[in-house]
């Protein structure tokens, strides 16, 4: 570079300048867009009030770097608002919640009447709709968490209904719909799921985990057109909540699960995918390792632009509330005795640790749902099992949801390297956990759910994510919720108090954490060298009381350094 070039880099006060960038980069000294005037939360760095972005990237943290500012500089005054790295969601289904946005919705209430409401008013709406489809009932609006297909046969006589609940681990259907399936008091419950039941025997209206089965088959195709402009939606609303990349946790699906990949490629292939995205490839359960193959050619064949399938879902149980997930205790009945029930397992144990070595050979993540503590154990014993025979390769497995854990298994994440995906918001007290799961657990097992302060005192490696459409986008819904162990608003006590994270380990988990597993490791913190992919919310929740986490929102986002969202 000429001397006379170099005189004209500006000197920086208290400022971290990007190393070993190339001569292209650095022959204009200044920076493209400038964040300044307010606090930096780096996850991982020291304090700064200064951003400096150049082609993309950070070039530039620290506290004046006003010398940085050229006259195309664009400037960002955060006037005390904070900027921190762009939310990264580690477990979470955008496709499927994009497009249930245009389906029946039935979130943000439990009011039955509403219910009704709604389901009446889509039917109108959609006269020459086959099926009315949609979902996101909570189990606590009926006794016993099951609704009854005859409250639906007053709204929808005449036209099958197919309503997911909010965990999307069972449905509500009408007769109509009960009728066309050929459910009947004789159909016996499959291998894994439950048909709920009148006392009669006939089915009720309730279908749990395998046995929505019976219907899905029949259900209107949903189009690659209607999952595109799913995923375009959901992507519109997650920048709008500061998510900048994502780990899609149900790609090329089987089991009955919708199948989202040809919305992705198609985006990703044709620019459209503003998002980084890793697809978690799913592990059909019924099969075994001779789907290795196809897994193999999956990934080759949908890592394109920004989208990258090198994860692998492996489903091990299913949720608390129909009594499916899989513990060491058994469920206990209303009366609080004991019953035969200890949840269900989707993959033999002992053939999941041969799955998971495989996998772990061929340099795939792997990627758990496990919701009950024996499902967390089955699933850290398959890891241990890649690490004997695989050596610690670098393929960084996560299990998510982690409801119940088992205090010796908590020390077994760091030692094992095993990332703990806390999905937050659902670590609070709510009907659905006081009145449908609480009463029906060993009261061991309830004591030890969302052991999140457990996990990051053994040192285990925390990463955050929503499953939504299950809960919440918002991951600031989520950090709330994770420092506080209550709702926004909610006048219930702390649930489990002492699993409580602080703001700065809650919002890591949600930045730097999911980047580790996302295996983006030149994104989530604010360093010289990083993808400016960040955000700036409306405010700073660390100077306000921690029971105002969640009233923040998401000002403005970038990805690459360019604005995808603004307020």
């Amino acid at each position: 570079m000429c001397p006379c070039r170099a005189s004209r880099r500006p000197r920086l006060n208290g400022a971290t300048t990007l190393p070993h960038r190339s001569d292209a980069l650095m022959s204009d000294p200044f920076a493209d867009l400038l964040f300044t005037g307010g606090p930096v939360f780096t996850a991982g760095g020291g304090p700064a009030t200064a951003v400096a972005v150049r082609a993309g990237r950070i070039i530039a943290v620290g506290h004046d770097l006003r010398a940085l500012a050229g006259p195309s500089t664009e400037v960002v005054d955060l006037a005390g608002r904070l900027l921190l790295p762009g939310f990264q969601d580690a477990h979470v289904h955008a496709v499927m919640g994009g497009v249930e946005l245009n389906q029946c919705d039935l979130t943000e209430t439990t009011d039955l009447d509403e219910y009704l409401r709604r389901v009446a008013v889509y039917a109108q709406q959609h006269p020459d709709a086959a099926w009315i489809v949609g979902g996101g009932w909570s189990m606590e609006t009926f006794p016993g968490g099951v609704p009854t297909r005859e409250l639906l046969d007053r709204v929808v006589p005449d036209r099958p209904v197919f309503l997911a609940n909010r965990d999307h681990h069972g449905a509500w259907v009408n007769s109509r719909a009960l009728k066309l399936a050929g459910i009947t008091a004789d159909t016996p419950d499959p291998a894994h799921g439950r048909i709920d039941r009148a006392p009669d025997g006939s089915p009720s209206g309730g279908l749990q985990e395998g046995a929505m089965e019976l219907i899905t088959p029949l259900l209107p195709e949903v189009t690659t057109a209607d999952r595109i402009a799913g995923l375009e939606r959901a992507q519109r609303l997650l920048h709008s909540l500061g998510v900048t990349a994502w780990q899609d946790a149900m790609v090329c699906a089987t089991n009955g699960y919708p199948e989202v990949s040809d919305a992705y490629l198609a985006a990703a292939s044709a620019g459209r995918l503003t998002a980084t995205v890793v697809g978690a490839l799913w592990w059909d359960r019924d099969r075994g390792p001779e789907q290795l193959p196809e897994i193999v050619t999956h990934r080759e064949r949908l890592t394109v632009g920004r989208l990258r399938c090198d994860s692998v879902k492996l489903m091990l149980d299913g949720v608390a509330e129909n009594f499916t997930a899989a513990m060491t205790e058994p469920y206990r009945d209303g009366c609080g005795c004991a019953t035969g029930n200890r949840g269900l397992s989707f993959i033999d144990p002992a053939l999941l640790r041969g799955y998971v070595t495989d996998l772990d050979a061929l340099g795939f993540q792997v990627h758990f749902h496990a919701l009950g503590d024996r499902a967390v154990r089955d699933a850290l014993d398959a890891v241990a099992a890649a690490r004997a025979a695989n050596g610690f390769t670098d393929t960084r497995p996560h299990l998510a949801h982690l409801q119940v854990v088992h205090p010796d298994d908590v020390p077994r994440f760091r030692q094992l390297g095993a990332t703990a995906n806390l999905q937050a918001y659902w670590a609070a007290h709510e009907p659905q956990m006081d009145d449908l799961t609480i009463p029906f657990l060993d009261p061991a097992l309830a004591a030890r759910q969302y052991p999140f302060g457990d996990l990051w005192r053994s040192g285990a490696h925390l990463a955050a994510g929503s499953d939504w459409p299950v809960s919440t986008p918002d991951p600031l819904q989520a950090i709330h919720v994770a420092v506080n162990r209550v709702h926004q608003g909610e006048d219930y006590e702390p649930f489990l108090p002492a699993q409580r994270l602080d703001l700065a380990t809650a919002l890591t988990a949600y930045t730097a954490g999911s980047a580790y597993v996302n295996r983006l490791d030149d994104t989530g913190t604010i360093r010289p060298g990083n993808r400016a992919d960040l955000v700036v919310l409306d405010r700073d929740p660390f100077a306000a009381p921690a029971s105002e986490i969640a009233s923040a929102t998401a000002a403005g986002t970038w990805i690459d350094g360019r604005q995808v969202y603004a307020a």
